[in-house]
């Protein structure tokens, strides 16, 4: 294939593949996902959940290798059962660390474990590592949108108590909502969206879909309906340019080469964003200053008679 310099014809050389049909699909369901809970991740400072829980999916991915069956419900099993001892653990993620590093330390011996004990070559175990979005099914895509609506369902029933108890528990508890139950339900809805959000960028670059949009989008805006919207689009914005990324320098990349990896384009995308915003907003707190209010020297003198 040669580079033509239209961006239309070369978009339909790339459309014309199944399986980069099914990325960009899968890619979007995950990124929506993602961006829906990973707002709530940010504002309730559970990135280091997030983090734990991704690796603990690993492992569970592992096992699930080991015995023989799909690494996805391993990774399923895995990130749920975390989660629930994570929200049993505390009520506050800020008061709940060593609890999640115990944790976390503790599933990934697991994962070291189930390798050892397999003879073969773990392949789908190492790729939830790094993600396989290229390999994804047209079976596997419907799954993930059967899942996500059911994420977006659960999310907008329970909105609206999370969001308050996120941001302000102390009161929330004093108002008498089940911090417990409103914790576990969370913690939940996160597992099931890293589990699929790995199979875009695999468990050690979970960060790009789960914390990084969503970390842009809250210094975008402080409305929470405007910050979630940003964060989808940031995150979908990032797959989907991030797969036409990996397919062109793939594709028209000089030295032999099978293919980039989607996950890097996808997680430096998603980190030159936020990089950018940052910057824009030190720049405008910094340079970009009001004008100085009027001293009372400023002031024109009233006219005599008035």
């Amino acid at each position: 294939m040669s580079f033509s310099w239209n961006i239309v014809t070369d978009l339909r050389a790339m459309w014309q593949w199944a399986f980069i049909r099914n990325a960009f699909e899968a890619g979007g369901i995950a990124s929506v996902m993602a961006g829906i809970v990973g707002y709530l991740v940010v504002l309730r400072r559970s990135a280091f959940a997030t983090h734990a829980l991704g690796h603990g999916g690993f492992s569970g991915a592992a096992g699930a290798v080991l015995f023989g069956v799909n690494p996805l419900y391993g990774l399923l099993i895995a990130t749920s059962s975390g989660g629930v001892g994570m929200a049993l653990a505390g009520k506050r993620a800020t008061t709940r660390d060593v609890e999640i590093g115990t944790i976390l330390a503790f599933m990934l011996a697991l994962g070291l474990v189930f390798l050892s004990l397999y003879k073969g070559y773990a392949s789908e175990a190492y790729t939830i590592l790094f993600g396989e979005i290229l390999g994804i099914s047209t079976a596997e895509v419907l799954l993930m949108l059967e899942v996500s609506v059911g994420v977006v369902v659960v999310m907008a029933l329970v909105y609206r108590p999370l969001l308050f108890s996120s941001l302000d528990p102390d009161v929330a508890e004093a108002k008498g909502l089940p911090m417990m139950a409103l914790g576990l339900i969370f913690m939940l809805l996160v597992a099931v969206a890293i589990s699929f959000s790995v199979t875009v960028v695999g468990v050690l670059l979970i960060f790009a879909l789960m914390v990084t949009p969503a970390a842009t989008a809250v210094r975008l805006t402080q409305r929470p309906i405007y910050a979630v919207t940003a964060s989808v689009l940031l995150a979908v914005a990032s797959t989907w340019l991030g797969l036409t990324l990996a397919w062109f320098a793939s594709s028209y990349w000089p030295y032999p080469v099978s293919a980039f990896p989607a996950s890097f384009f996808i997680v430096t995308i998603a980190f030159c964003i936020y990089v950018a915003v940052r910057l824009g907003v030190w720049v405008a707190r910094v340079w970009v200053r009001p004008l100085p209010a009027k001293s009372s020297g400023d002031v024109e003198p009233i006219s005599e008679g008035v």
